[in-house]
């Protein structure tokens, strides 16, 4: 499989899977998702942290098809919100609800609030069948800003804000954010291990 340069991501998420297409394409890899197994149940991420949810997601495509699988679970710490919603950030209030309530939501019960650091945290998780999963994780610091900004990107995007580049995620080419988002960071390190796995 790996000679074949195929990555099933495990997630239906548009944002997410176009990201992981910028970021390994251009590497020639072909990037697949969930959306390409129609077969596929629903996986339950039942995880208490980012990097057992991962695991759980690619351990289902490679359990059921034999092949590698790549998964990340990601997700959003506030730390006034006690470094919530966390592993709950795509469920949080609602899988149905639009990510413009959701930070609409966020803004609001920051309001008076000094503290407002936060950071975006991503776990890569790589199984492959009768090998142990690796998995990847790593962060980007920020703040909450103070109304949102910027139409890139996707979910929290428009209200983090990015202080050494002084705009949010939304608001940042994919170049930008590729190069400094914890999903970039992590994927960059994926492709350091694939590279080695390939020699």
């Amino acid at each position: 499989m790996m000679s074949e340069k195929v990555i099933v991501v495990a997630s239906t998420n548009e944002g997410k899977i176009r990201e992981f297409r910028q970021m390994l394409e251009p590497k020639g890899y072909t990037v697949k998702s969930l959306k390409d197994f129609d077969d596929m149940p629903e996986i339950e991420e039942n995880g208490t942290t980012f990097s057992e949810n991962a695991v759980i997601k690619a351990n289902a495509i490679t359990s059921r098809y034999g092949i590698m699988a790549v998964s990340d679970d990601s997700g959003l710490e506030i730390d006034a919100f006690d470094k919530g919603p966390g592993v709950h950030s795509a469920r949080w209030l609602g899988h149905d609800t639009p990510y413009e309530e959701k930070n609409r939501i966020i803004l609001e019960r920051m309001q008076g609030i000094e503290n407002r650091r936060c950071r975006y945290v991503c776990a890569i998780a790589v199984t492959r069948k009768d090998h142990e999963p690796v998995v990847f994780e790593d962060t980007v610091e920020c703040v909450i800003a103070n109304h949102p900004a910027g139409s890139n990107g996707f979910g929290y995007d428009p209200i983090i804000f990015y202080e050494p580049y002084g705009k949010t995620m939304a608001e940042m080419s994919k170049e930008e954010k590729n190069g400094i988002s914890h999903r970039g960071k992590a994927v960059a390190r994926l492709e350091e291990w694939l590279r080695h796995e390939d020699e």
